[in-house]
């Protein structure tokens, strides 16, 4: 299963972003399972995570029951790009009062 994973998840993520090329994987190994990272581009962000988090909770009972199959512990971690809505302790970059005046056109 060395990259078969990675492929697979990659086959997934892909066919749902707009940006294919921007989607990156680094994968570990170590005592725990399979850790796989995930990067995509920002304006896809929305469309992997989706409402609530449906997407990417489905995502990763997908790769959960993946790794099942191959006896391998699966954990996906979905990285924030740089420039995302949030800072390094978690808080929102611009108030609402600068979100909204981005929308307007």
């Amino acid at each position: 299963m060395n990259n078969e994973d990675t492929q697979f998840l990659e086959y997934i993520v892909k066919s749902l972003v707009e940006n294919a090329d921007a989607v990156k994987t680094s994968r570990r190994v170590d005592d725990m399972g399979v850790f796989i990272e995930l990067i995509v581009d920002p304006a896809d962000m929305g469309k992997i995570i989706g409402r609530n988090g449906h997407t990417a909770q489905a995502i990763r009972t997908i790769m959960k029951a993946f790794g099942k199959k191959h006896q391998a512990n699966i954990s996906i971690q979905i990285k924030e790009p740089a420039g995302g809505i949030r800072d390094a302790n978690g808080t929102a970059v611009k108030s609402v009062d600068e979100a909204i005046a981005d929308l307007k056109m």
